[in-house]
Parts: C-alpha cells; sequence; structure tokens
C-alpha cells in the first residue's frame, strides 16, 4: 500500500529524536499526508539485547521532552507509548487508519529483530512498511572482507570507509508538518525514567542540556572555538578539548552525517585545523567501527571476542571492585575518573582507558563488570562502542590494546593531567597537595600531608594494590593465556 494523502503516516522514532537530518519524518512530510509521531519505550520485546541504563534512562527523557517541544512549534504532538514494539505500532496504525509506517533503520542486533517483527505485523493488516538508511557512516552489509565477514582492525577497516567517499548530505528539518488525528499517549513521568527517591541526577542537570538545539549548539561551538589543536589536546582531561557530542550521538539527537559534513566544511575553511578535523572525524569512525563489531557478534557485551580468554584468571573481589565504582582507590587519576563519571554521566576519554586498565589489569577483575558499570551510569552508553571498548582494552577483543600495555595510573596522571588540574577537581581532598605530589599523595612528607590536611587511610585511601605488584601479575595472567 503506498501513502494517501488523506490517510496519516505513522512516523517512529527510535534512537534518532531530531527534526533535521530525519530520512524517515522528511518522507512522510513530503507525502503531504497527515502525521503521527510517536516513540515507544519497548522494555519487553524478548529479542531487545538489553534495557537502558540508569544514567541513559535519565537522558532520555530529557530528549523526548526537547522533541515534545521542537514538534510542538509545528504544530505536532509527540505520542509515547510503552510496550512490545510490534504490537504497539500495529495498534496504533489500525487506530488511525494509517496508510504508512515510517522509521530509520537500527543495526543493532535486537533493534533489528524489533522491526522484524514490526514489519510482519504491519503486513498482516496491509499498511505500508517503510525503513530508511541507519544512523551510520557506512552500513555493516555494506562493508565486508573477501570472506563475507566484518573488519576487525580499526586502520582498514577507516581506510575502506573513507574510500568510500562523503556519505549523504543531510536533509533539513521540514519546515511543515500536517498534524493527524489526536491520539491518547502515556504522560512521561509515569515512565519512572528520572530518580525520585535518592535523586542522583542533580550533577546530570548540572552538566547537561540534552537534545537537538543543545546538540546542534555544541556542535557549532566545537567547531568554531574548540577543534583547533584538537588531535592533542583530547588528552588531556585537565582541559576542554573534546566537542562532548557523545550523549548527543548516542540519542540520535544529531546524526553523524552531520557532524560529517559540519567538519569538513570548518576544515575547509579553515585548512590549519584539516588534521585536527580528520583526527575529530576518526571518532566517528570507531562508533561505526564498533557497531559492526556488535552487528556481527551480538553477544559482544557477554562473550569474549577472543576465545582464549575465556579461560582468563579473573579474580573474584567485591571489596575492590567497590571501591573503583567509588573512586576510592587510592590513585588519584582512576579515583577522578570514576567521581567525574557518577557526578556527570560521562568520563575523559582517556581516563576512560585508564580506569578500565586499573580494573581488569590491576585488580585482575573481568571486563564485564566494568561494561555494565559504566552501561549504567554513562549518559552515553553505546550498546557497541561500550563492550568494545572495554575488551579493547582488556585485549579480549577486535584490534585489542597490547596485553603487556599496564596503564600506570601515577604516569598517566602526571602527563596527561600535569598540573592536577583535572584531580584537584574531582577528589578535592587533595587540592592543597602540590601538583608533583598530587598523583602520588603516598610519596608526600607528613608535613605536606599534614600542611595539605590530608591523613592517608582516613581522609583519603592508601592505594588498594601496589602497582609494580599489580603489574607483574597481569603480565603472569596475560602470559599464561596467550601459550595455553
Amino acid at each position: 500500500m503506498t501513502d494517501q494523502p488523506g490517510s496519516p503516516v505513522l512516523v517512529w522514532f527510535r534512537d534518532d529524536l531530531r527534526l533535521s537530518d530525519h530520512p524517515a519524518l522528511h518522507a512522510a512530510a513530503n507525502s503531504g499526508a497527515p502525521l503521527v509521531c510517536v516513540y515507544v519505550l519497548d522494555e519487553d520485546s524478548s529479542l531487545r539485547r538489553r534495557p537502558l541504563g540508569d544514567a541513559s534512562r535519565w537522558w532520555l527523557a530529557q530528549s523526548l521532552r526537547s522533541l515534545q517541544a521542537s514538534l510542538a512549534k509545528r504544530g505536532q504532538a509527540l505520542v509515547l507509548r510503552k510496550g512490545p514494539a510490534a504490537g504497539v505500532i500495529s495498534g496504533l496504525a489500525q487506530d488511525i487508519q494509517a496508510s504508512a509506517v515510517h522509521w530509520i533503520e537500527s543495526d543493532i542486533p535486537g533493534q533489528a529483530s524489533v522491526e522484524q517483527q514490526v514489519r510482519t505485523g504491519l503486513e498482516k493488516i496491509g499498511v505500508s512498511a517503510n525503513s530508511f538508511p541507519s544512523d551510520l557512516l557506512v552500513r555493516p552489509a555494506s562493508l565486508r572482507n573477501k570472506d563475507g565477514r566484518g573488519l576487525r582492525v580499526f586502520t582498514p577497516f577507516w581506510k575502506r570507509v573513507l574510500s568510500m567517499g562523503d556519505p549523504p548530505q543531510p536533509l533539513p528539518a521540514p519546515k511543515k508538518l500536517k498534524p493527524g488525528p489526536e491520539v491518547a499517549s502515556d504522560d512521561l513521568a509515569s515512565w519512572n525514567l528520572e530518580p525520585t527517591h535518592p535523586d542522583w541526577a542533580s550533577g546530570l542537570r548540572e552538566t547537561w542540556v540534552a537534545g537537538e538545539s543543545a546538540a546542534q549548539e555544541r556542535l557549532h561551538d566545537f567547531l568554531e572555538n574548540g577543534i583547533k589543536g584538537y588531535a592533542s589536546l583530547r588528552d588531556r582531561p585537565d582541559r576542554d578539548g573534546t566537542s562532548r557530542l557523545s550523549p548527543h550521538l548516542r540519542f540520535g539527537e544529531i546524526s553523524p552525517r552531520q557532524v560529517w559534513h559540519a567538519a569538513n566544511f570548518a576544515a575547509a575553511q579553515k585548512p590549519a585545523i584539516a588534521s585536527d578535523a580528520g583526527k575529530f572525524l576518526s571518532e566517528l569512525g570507531w562508533r561505526d567501527f564498533s557497531r559492526h563489531l556488535l552487528f556481527d557478534r551480538p553477544d559482544l557485551a557477554e562473550e569474549n571476542l577472543q576465545t582464549s580468554f575465556d579461560a582468563f584468571p579473573w579474580r573474584h573481589d567485591a571489596k575492590a571492585l567497590r571501591a573503583w565504582q567509588r573512586g576510592q582507590t587510592g590513585y588519584p587519576i582512576v579515583d577522578a575518573g570514576m567521581r567525574e563519571l557518577w557526578h556527570t554521566g560521562v568520563m575523559h576519554n582517556r581516563v576512560r582507558m585508564v580506569v578500565a586498565s586499573f580494573l581488569v589489569k590491576h585488580l585482575l577483575i573481568d571486563w564485564r563488570h566494568g561494561e555494565k558499570w559504566f552501561w549504567d551510569t554513562l549518559v552515553d552508553a553505546d550498546p557497541g562502542s561500550n563492550p568494545a571498548s572495554w575488551q579493547w582494552v582488556a585485549g579480549s577483543g577486535a584490534d585489542a590494546a597490547p596485553y603487556f600495555r599496564v596503564f600506570n595510573p601515577v604516569l598517566q596522571g602526571e602527563k596527561f593531567d600535569p598540573d592536577g588540574v583535572y584531580v584537584s577537581k574531582w577528589v578535592p581532598e587533595l587540592a592543597r597537595l602540590p601538583a608533583k605530589l598530587i598523583h602520588q599523595p603516598w610519596q608526600a612528607a607528613p608535613m605536606e600531608l599534614a600542611a595539605a590536611g590530608i591523613t592517608l587511610g582516613r581522609t583519603y585511601p592508601e592505594p588498594i594494590v601496589d602497582h609494580k605488584a599489580a603489574r607483574a601479575r597481569a603480565l603472569a595472567a596475560y602470559a599464561k593465556t596467550r601459550t595455553s
């Protein structure tokens, strides 16, 4: 059945909570038909891989409010429904006598399976199911090796992506949306996406403004004022050297195509930032790369990509895991990162690598514990990037870090936070220590600790593990895994 101008078209929003560069919405608006826009909170489908973590649920609530406001300015409502997507979409399409349902496809295995259920349900009632290309620069099915598998090493992957040329130009937001029939909607508050007792989200509210307008503003500001020096400054947690677009991309408030073309346009206008723009765009490449891995391995968050790690001698240490989660390891750069995560819902990328390495190598705690903690506490928790990055650090994944790379948290802190600015912000009990000691307070003399108001073991913990001993233990465990 084709779209009929008099019959409504249902637009199903998913992880694409924006109006611009939304091919499904664009096509529906251009059809001239009345529109009904819906978001379905599907926590019931047996094929959905995993529910959202708490921080992501908080972000989703803010993003849906923003989308509601944007649609309202164009005379549209956003219908909210909860339940298995196949039943909800089919039922709503029948209720409004829709001619078609439009949506943007997902290459996430669980969501792609739900899509097929939706398509089957619509076919049964004679409603046209129209899906549009996903929010990736390159879809997994179009980038395979000669054996039909996805690429497992990033550099050749990225070269292949670049060789394919620019992605399509972003589509403008529709100027007009023809409203369809009024439809009952859930109240967003009834979904309980936001914490109440206790309300742990105050730091998230202080840090973030969700939504498409905020995403566009953040991208514009970064390209105007922040991209110069990105290739080197992105590793400095003490500097404002990153775009902070990751949660906006995660929820589709901005598309990779928009970021790609805006960055290339900025580089064309200012050739001096070309190398920084290239590095910035390669981060989009890592997002695609991780999603491609997930496409091939839907169990990416549960199973080692390299089966040799199935016998790795992980330690079960609930006390050490809790100290890591709370930012109480006694290693300032690690603790700063974990506290930043809890307060803001994000962590600087360089520090993410340091804290992940500390958990899996210093503590020999299974990477899956870290991945689950990040999944619950990150506002940008991505189903591909989160497990792929954890497996990369652990050495069990694709294009994995060398097993002998055990980040020294002291040296990492001294190199990337040389003045102790980052640690002072997130571990304020150490703020009065001089920079030369702030990353290893146990080296301070008693008088220096007293002057800084620090009592090790009371106001700030002693290191929960000795770096040299932990490194030796990790190397022995990794060597045994590699030879077994």
